[in-house]
């Protein structure tokens, strides 16, 4: 017996010995590294890379013998150091460590582990609530925003090894745990929500700093803390009551993601003869007359030559999209999703993810970027109300209509029949083809375009009229961090629109954070957002109520917010000059009414049958009896 085990383990190690050197591999990564017991997601398709393979490895096999995981296929794709595995798992499997071996004829090829977790505390209470309209949300990037860990400022072997606060294109350093140190500023301000620019690995050679870039997309960027440090943003914010918002980009990655530079087939991306970047021409998705030339160049074109296009028409590509996206939601406690460059998108490839998304979570609320121009435009992509042939299942839009065809022509442009605030009551009008209108996000700006504060040429009495409009219209509203401060820029470049918020950075000469650190006009609007968003809040006309708008007389333009336990008033009078408004117009809404809380002085009046409002003024007021 003992010379049968010496021959065979001479001949075992002969036949490794005799394999190519290169087809041999122990190094092993595999995309998720983990799930869940209890998913409805349960059948999960695993990415397995092999990246020091080379060469043609025939009849591979996947072996794994945990309890309750079930695989149901294996499929060797063109480059052969990928395998996907079509694994189930089943209802009885427990949480555990499964290990899976990968096999040729002759040797095994090489091993890893795949973790199955128990669902995160809560099983959807304390997580993936959904951001509605009853939210404030905060918009912030996390390298321009705080630095509080400054020893990851710069981590050894990424490409991008800038570190200039001089530099708007260079990275600052700011990181998660900056945005946990000033959780408790932003709660006082009024912010429920918290929206960063995306935190997934960006390991690219320059322009690191916003975030759109993915390299890799299951490892969050390690310059801002990483895995834990999301985490436990996620908790800290849930602890105060707050939300997590992510920031999902599917339709393209960096140049330097792993899949690009190293691709598992031919048609993983969009592929060109040459470079060819898209037209952003948007119409050309829903244009009856339109060219198909032009409909492929939209939506396969690459968004830049940093950032190839991902082919979601392809199963394996779309299988890895989704899965992520579920991952993301369990791993780190994500309540909404904003999806970049929605319109870029495959858009059957996203009415699938996102019910996937809400098969498992059905609080979950998303909402896309659609830099569009018109209602049309904008609506085709989310719920709508047309009798059309594509119906997008996505809930609401970044609202870019009531930005430029609304509040800031409001504000800037000159009343006329068509022009000025009339176009904000236009566009409002055009609700009707929203299935739920409440849904949009509305903003004054953000980190693409120009700071609300220089386009309303730094007139203070034009700021406030923008932020009372944006906590009192109707949808979901969000500030962009540093607009509580008044900070300034145009985006040409968008770097000027991106800087660092004083007092983030240790060492700062001035603390923004602080009262002590604002100029006394940094102050008064502070003070003007806070009492407005805590208004808000605490507002079930605003936060859930009805809306009903008066055609704009004279520059004056009315809408109130209503429902059976509240009504607030909102006159804004665009005029340089004070203008009267005559009340009886409004007795459907008005009637029984006696009193006004002027949400801006903390001021209870009587009025009578006039109302005068100030030039360049939006008043706000809760009518009482």
């Amino acid at each position: 017996m003992k010379k049968v085990l010496t021959l065979f383990y001479f001949l075992f190690f002969i036949s490794i010995l005799s394999l190519p050197k290169d087809s041999f591999s122990q190094n092993v990564e595999v995309f998720p590294s983990n799930w869940w017991v209890g998913m409805k997601w349960n059948k999960v398709q695993l990415i397995v890379y092999t990246p020091d393979i080379t060469g043609d490895i025939p009849n591979r096999k996947v072996i794994c013998n945990y309890p309750g995981i079930k695989i149901k296929n294996v499929h060797s794709v063109e480059n052969k150091k990928y395998l996907f595995v079509d694994i189930e798992i089943l209802p009885a499997a427990k949480p555990g460590r499964a290990l899976f071996r990968i096999s040729t004829i002759d040797t095994s090829e090489g091993e890893f582990y795949f973790e199955l977790k128990p669902r995160r505390a809560g099983k959807g209470t304390s997580y993936a609530q959904g951001v509605t309209s009853k939210d404030f949300i905060y918009l912030l990037m996390p390298d321009r925003f705080s630095n509080g860990d400054t020893t990851n400022d710069r981590i050894a072997g990424m490409k991008d090894q800038s570190l200039n606060r001089e530099d708007i294109f260079a990275r600052h350093g700011g990181d998660l745990q900056g945005v946990i140190n000033h959780l408790d500023y932003l709660k006082d301000l009024g912010v429920t929500s918290v929206w960063m620019t995306p935190v997934l690995e960006n390991d690219m050679p320059n322009r690191t700093e916003h975030g759109y870039a993915f390299t890799n997309h299951y490892k969050i960027e390690p310059r801002l803390g990483g895995e834990r440090m999301y985490k436990r943003l996620s908790d800290e914010l849930h602890r105060r009551g707050m939300k997590l918002i992510q920031d999902a980009v599917y339709n393209h990655v960096g140049l330097y993601h792993f899949t690009v530079q190293d691709p598992p087939m031919k048609d993983w991306l969009h592929q060109w003869p040459t470079f060819t970047q898209t037209t952003y021409k948007d119409q050309t998705i829903f244009d009856p007359h339109a060219a198909p030339s032009d409909r492929k160049l939209m939506t396969e074109g690459w968004f830049t030559q940093q950032m190839p296009d991902m082919n979601e028409s392809n199963p394996y590509v779309a299988n890895y999209l989704i899965q992520h996206a579920i991952w993301c939601v369990e791993e780190f406690g994500v309540d909404g999703w904003r999806i970049d460059t929605y319109a870029y998108n495959d858009l059957p490839f996203m009415n699938r993810c996102n019910k996937a998304l809400l098969d498992e979570y059905p609080k979950l609320t998303m909402f896309g970027e659609t830099w569009v121009h018109g209602v049309p435009n904008q609506s085709y992509f989310c719920e709508n109300n047309y009798n059309i042939s594509f119906k997008s299942n996505l809930q609401a839009t970044t609202d870019f209509q009531c930005l430029f065809y609304g509040i800031q022509p409001a504000i800037n442009d000159k009343f006329g029949w068509t022009e000025g605030v009339n176009k904000l009551y236009t566009t409002a009008a055009q609700d009707f083809v929203y299935k739920d209108p409440m849904r949009e996000v509305i903003f004054l700006d953000n980190h693409d375009l120009p700071r609300f504060y220089s386009v309303v040429g730094e007139d203070t009495a034009k700021y406030k009229m923008g932020l009372a409009w944006l906590s009192t219209f109707r949808g979901i509203p969000e500030l962009y961090y540093g607009d509580e401060i008044l900070m300034t820029g145009f985006t040409n470049p968008d770097g000027n629109v991106r800087l660092d918020f004083k007092g983030g950075w240790p060492g700062d000469p001035v603390n923004k954070f602080t009262k002590e650190g604002r100029t006394g006009k940094e102050e008064n609007i502070f003070e003007y957002i806070k009492r407005f968003a805590n208004f808000r809040k605490n507002s079930s006309a605003i936060t859930s109520g009805k809306m009903m708008q008066y055609v704009p007389v004279d520059g004056v333009y009315v809408y109130f917010r209503y429902d059976d336990k509240q009504t607030v008033m909102c006159v804004m009078n665009t005029n340089d000059h004070s203008s009267t408004v005559d009340l009886s117009r409004f007795n459907e809404r008005m009637n029984g009414f006696t009193k006004a809380f002027d949400v801006a002085t903390g001021v209870t009046f009587d009025f009578g049958s006039t109302l005068s409002v100030g030039g360049k003024y939006l008043l706000v007021m809760e009518l009482r009896k």
